[in-house]
């Protein structure tokens, strides 16, 4: 599983097309209608990605120049930015995440070689910055799902679900509150993924798609199997 940027911008430029076009065909009902995550609409998502894009410009400019830029001033004001965004008319929301996308990519395109390995400040904590590119693309694709306006995480490229299952099961491995799993993909020949102490854990397969959405509470898990017989066990809550 690749977090090379280099190998991820033509991903995320996949990725943001997408959304765009999503976007592009919402009205003033659609974007204050509610969407998949608890208390936000439409309008909350939208905003979000487009803060989010800035954000990791922030980010970037700090790996590429030295500075010490946080991703956001604070925790409240990334979410009052949010709040005050929710409510705009579609056409100013679209316009704001096309302008903050195009920001990204040129910020990723500013990039030389050698400031991919700078050490760079998140709200979660340190990061390398060539981790930037592929969180951006997970933001893309996690929050389309989000909209709920048709885009399933089915529809995840094959690299975005392979490797957002393999980061969220090795972030269970660290977790007291994670049940013992071992995870079966059924696509691409992949291996299997072990949570905790594999003796007696029931075994869950599906795609790589539906394992990853349902690590991160994007689905019920009604298409995955579990052996021995069973109900599901109850991830805990994804970041």
């Amino acid at each position: 599983m690749t977090t090379d940027p280099l190998l991820l911008t033509g991903e995320v430029d996949d990725a943001t097309a997408r959304l765009l076009h999503t976007a592009a065909g919402l009205d003033a009902a659609d974007v204050a209608a509610p969407c998949l995550l608890p208390g936000w609409s439409r309008g909350h998502v939208l905003t979000h990605l487009a803060r989010n894009a800035d954000g990791f410009v922030n980010l970037l400019t700090a790996a590429r120049t030295g500075e010490d830029i946080p991703m956001y001033a604070s925790v409240e004001a990334r979410n009052a930015d949010i709040a005050a965004g929710a409510g705009r008319p579609p056409a100013e929301q679209l316009a704001d995440l096309r302008h903050s996308t195009e920001r990204f990519a040129a910020a990723v395109a500013a990039m030389p070689v050698e400031a991919w390995g700078a050490t760079v400040r998140t709200r979660h904590g340190p990061w390398q910055a060539a981790l930037v590119v592929w969180a951006r693309l997970r933001e893309l694709e996690v929050h389309h799902v989000d909209l709920a306006t048709g885009y399933r995480p089915a529809d995840w490229p094959p690299v975005v679900a392979q490797h957002l299952l393999h980061e969220v099961a090795g972030g269970l491995a660290d977790r007291a509150d994670a049940p013992a799993l071992v995870l079966r993909p059924v696509d691409g020949n992949r291996p299997e993924l072990v949570v905790g102490d594999p003796a007696g854990a029931p075994l869950v397969a599906g795609t790589a798609a539906g394992l990853a959405a349902w690590l991160i509470g994007r689905s019920s898990g009604d298409e995955l199997t579990v052996t021995p017989d069973g109900p599901l066990p109850t991830p805990p809550e994804w970041i």
